[in-house]
């Protein structure tokens, strides 16, 4: 764990897959065509948190879809790539935008797609729900799945390895 204590303690930027990192995977549609998603309030509150201690937040999604944009917007995440199934292109773009080293990024994935990027980064992270063979890449796994507070796990440990969380948490006691 101090391995990763320390890969957390150089992250500045925070990249997240979308279906199965930030929502369970299922994808439902009305008669019309109408895609629904639901998000966790933990999740966006974590990624609330960190944006604050500094961290950037980005997201790079194979997929695009009108909800996802939205709730993108209601967190703030400036950075958001949607219909990139070739998510390396999409991360070499954020970085050259950034001016970030692929050591200062971590990103969180659920399924084959992510691997690409999960190998590139200075800390990958695969949600406990994770396909078998992207966990076995990661550096950390999360305790709960995709969807259900796994992002929230996630910012906690980066705001935990670079000293910023118990100042957040008596922000709340006070």
């Amino acid at each position: 764990m101090q391995a990763v204590i320390e890969k957390a303690k150089k992250i500045k930027l925070l990249v997240l897959d979308v279906d199965g990192v930030l929502t369970d995977g299922r994808l439902f549609f009305d008669f019309f065509g109408n895609e629904y998603k639901s998000f966790h309030a933990r999740d966006g509150h974590g990624i609330k948190l960190l944006k604050r201690t500094g961290v950037d937040i980005a997201i790079i999604s194979g997929r695009k879809s009108k909800s996802v944009a939205l709730r993108m917007k209601m967190l703030g995440i400036e950075h958001v790539y949607q219909g990139h199934e070739n998510k390396r292109q999409a991360f070499q773009e954020l970085l050259g935008k950034t001016g970030l080293a692929q050591e200062q990024a971590a990103y969180v994935g659920d399924d084959l797609l992510d691997l690409p990027l999960m190998v590139q980064v200075g800390l990958a992270v695969a949600v406990n729900d994770a396909h078998p063979d992207v966990k076995a890449r990661a550096d950390w796994c999360t305790s709960l799945p995709g969807g259900r507070g796994a992002v929230r796990e996630v910012c906690d440990l980066i705001m935990q390895a670079q000293g910023h969380y118990a100042a957040i948490l008596d922000s709340y006691l006070q």
